[in-house]
């Protein structure tokens, strides 16, 4: 989406789902100070989560139907590719008009403008995320050198409410998506008998 969350402004579908996604989150806890033992029960925002998964990218299937699929014949997987790096690219207008700006004299303080990348796993989960590491294996070719398939790891950061401003469609989405984690967790109440404890330690 646009940086204000207004506007989709591109879709990229993955081929396959992932065999795997491995999340690891780490709870921000409070620092404690020496003799303050209460901050060891204190946490000081969201936890930082972090994905990973991998993306598998294949133009066989396309490519046994030539007449239907002329872009995957001209380009093979490319676009497909392309659609990821871009994502993490600022655009070469961009780029352009920082470049005139500074040759101008003209001082450019802020970076340059970034979308808000949404990592959407199926219709329960729609996370705001940033894109930290992105690697590919491209692992067969056509006879242009085309990549017809491809494997692309990703890693992403889960940006939360410490992130994002309040009331931005990133922050919104990430608030939607931690109230439903503790509505999930609250659905049976306590038991401590499934402990096998007879009454609160």
């Amino acid at each position: 989406m646009d940086a204000a969350g207004k506007q989709v402004l591109r879709t990229v579908v993955f081929q396959y789902n992932p065999d795997t996604l491995s999340r690891t989150v780490a709870p921000r806890a409070a620092k404690a100070e020496a003799g303050d033992r209460l901050e060891a029960l204190r946490l000081i925002g969201p936890p930082v989560e972090t994905i990973k998964l991998e993306i598998e990218l294949d133009a066989t299937d396309r490519l046994e139907h030539p007449t239907q699929n002329s872009e995957t014949v001209k380009n093979g997987i490319t676009p497909e590719l392309a659609d990821l790096e871009t994502i993490i690219s600022p655009a070469v207008a961009d780029i352009q008009s920082a470049n005139q700006k500074a040759e101008t004299g003209t001082l450019e303080i802020l970076p340059l403008p970034s979308p808000l990348v949404l990592l959407v796993l199926g219709a329960n989960r729609t996370l705001p995320v940033r894109i930290t590491d992105m690697s590919m294996v491209e692992e067969a070719f056509d006879t242009q050198l085309n990549p017809i398939r491809a494997k692309v790891s990703l890693g992403l950061r889960v940006l939360s409410s410490d992130d994002l401003a309040m009331g931005s469609k990133g922050a919104e989405l990430f608030i939607a998506h931690a109230q439903r984690r503790e509505k999930l967790a609250a659905r049976k109440p306590p038991n401590i008998q499934a402990l096998g404890l007879k009454a609160v330690p």
